[in-house]
């Protein structure tokens, strides 16, 4: 695979590194635009559903939102906690401050049993697609659609956003023999959405931290990455 362009290194050492991780062992020893709805249509199941219950609220009072929570692993559990600002960027310094004030409340909570590494992390450029405003915030951009029921016998989707209308997201899609089509779902209906990575999404992405950056006062500290330009950017030969 040929090295990565200036623009994958800024997503692989930018953006898709925005994490933060704490270890617990609670062991007993004794934006959107107007009418595309912002609540997350995605909902966790189990354990995770129980931990984004809890954190759901804690985030949102430090002026962030949920994005997604996944638990894994068995004798030592990784929770993930995926949050962002309400305009879609998050840095390493927010990312600490969610940490900080979830890590307690999940503790008193005790839901995860045992040993469990907490991590916070920003969506990532290829983010999930979990609220209906974000499909009116990408898009343009293209994604991948994953149905929870097949329609017309398929279930998955490739295309352009085209934002949300009536209800639906809308996307173009290209259906092979039946060509171009326009196409619209009800979220009720998407078992998972996301972006798909391209040099236009990583630009826009880059554009979207840079202007962040650009409203803070000059002295404010780095951390989200929003200071780089692809000129101080030094490539890697780390592969997809």
């Amino acid at each position: 695979m040929d090295p990565p362009g200036p623009l994958q290194t800024v997503f692989d050492q930018v953006f898709a590194g925005f994490m933060t991780t704490r270890t617990t062992d609670t062991t007993v020893k004794h934006a959107a635009p107007a009418g595309a709805p912002v609540e997350r249509f995605v909902r966790e199941t189990g354990l995770a559903a129980d931990v984004a219950d809890i954190v759901s609220p804690v985030i949102e009072d430090l002026g962030f939102r949920l994005v997604r929570v996944s638990v894994a692993g068995k004798d030592e559990r990784i929770v993930q906690v995926m949050a962002e600002r309400l305009d879609g960027t998050i840095s390493i310094d927010d990312c600490e401050t969610i940490s900080k004030a979830v890590s307690p409340v999940l503790d008193v909570a005790d839901v995860v049993h045992g040993r469990y590494r907490l991590e916070i992390s920003s969506p990532g450029i290829d983010r999930p697609l979990v609220r209906p405003s974000d499909f009116e915030d990408w898009a343009g951009h293209e994604a991948k659609i994953e149905l929870k029921e097949p329609v017309d016998g398929r279930k998955r989707f490739k295309g352009v956003l085209e934002g949300f209308e009536d209800g639906e997201m809308r996307i173009k899609t290209d259906l092979g023999p039946l060509g171009v089509q326009h196409l619209g779902f009800p979220v009720s209906l998407i078992a998972e959405a996301k972006l798909v990575l391209t040099d236009e999404l990583i630009r826009e992405a880059l554009a979207r931290a840079k202007q962040r950056h650009s409203d803070k006062p000059a002295a404010a500290n780095p951390g989200d990455g929003a200071e780089l330009d692809e000129n101080d950017i030094v490539q890697d030969d780390t592969e997809d």
